[in-house]
């Protein structure tokens, strides 16, 4: 089943549920179906929303002159069952440290949905020589006009590495041209373009290969075809000090919906060297 088709049929599961006549099990005037409808982050832009305080526990949007609206206390009472209660990562003493930051009373964080500090990790299914192949896009938001759109950061597909394996010095150091090759109108370049499974150790010793630009060359080409996308989640780099990876749970009860799925505790150096492990941009930042 491909992962929209999971989100369709989780929607419809949920409002068919919402439907049914209440049970014994109620909570403010819901019944227990209803509650976990209401109580799901269906949307990102709900967990959003909710982590902000900005939409009550049952959907209502709240306008900036309401009490509640960027209430911390109430923050401290929703953000708990933000998290993936079931994962012991997002579940023990640092979860709770999480939430004092962002709720502190002097500086509260909020969310913002256009800040490019976060990445949607999607993990599709490719068509390659006949093949099905799994192909991890990282996509980031980019201001454009006076608005914002999605765009493909950088891919993660098995096959480009071994096209660049990694190369011990030793090996390195027998392919090189000379530095009197200009004498000789680099006639020795035929030892480099001869052999082009070295190709890449005429180059500097800072190169490295551009992924991005190897996919979208192998789609343009036919090399590569969509077939579906498998699954979603969102890494936040958005707070001071912290990361958390958000994911979609498909439960049937209130710790459904996006939930953040990790959590942890990283300063500014820590959160390149994530992103670059991660591998969500292209180009170093």
């Amino acid at each position: 089943m491909t992962y929209l088709k999971k989100i369709v049929y989780s929607l419809i599961f949920f409002i068919i549920c919402s439907q049914v006549v209440a049970q014994n099990n109620s909570f403010n005037g819901f019944s227990e179906d209803e509650t976990v409808l209401y109580t799901m982050n269906k949307q990102v832009g709900q967990f959003v929303r909710r982590f902000n305080m900005e939409e009550d526990p049952y959907g209502k949007r709240l306008p900036e002159n309401d009490s509640k609206y960027h209430n911390n206390q109430l923050r401290e009472e929703m953000l708990p069952i933000m998290f993936d209660t079931y994962n012991p990562r997002t579940s023990g003493k640092l979860k709770q440290y999480f939430i004092d930051d962002v709720t502190d009373e002097e500086n509260p964080v909020y969310l913002n949905f256009l800040d490019k500090n976060w990445y949607a990790e999607v993990s599709a299914t490719f068509m390659a020589n006949g093949d099905e192949v799994n192909i991890i896009l990282f996509l980031t938001l980019e201001e454009e006009n006076l608005g914002s759109k999605w765009i493909i950061s950088n891919v993660y597909y098995s096959y480009f590495p071994n096209l660049f394996p990694p190369t011990e010095d030793s090996i390195h150091q027998q392919y090189f041209l000379h530095p009197q090759s200009h004498e000789l109108d680099f006639m020795n370049l035929h030892r480099a373009l001869d052999d082009p499974s070295h190709i890449e150790l005429y180059a500097s010793n800072n190169y490295r290969p551009d992924y991005l630009s190897l996919f979208f060359y192998q789609m343009k080409k036919g090399q590569l075809k969509f077939k579906e996308i498998d699954s979603v989640k969102f890494h936040f780099f958005q707070i001071e000090n912290w990361y958390f990876e958000l994911s979609y749970f498909n439960r049937n009860d209130t710790n459904s919906g996006w939930l953040i799925s990790n959590l942890k505790f990283v300063n500014n150096e820590e959160k390149k060297e994530l992103i670059k492990s991660y591998k969500l941009c292209a180009i170093d930042q």
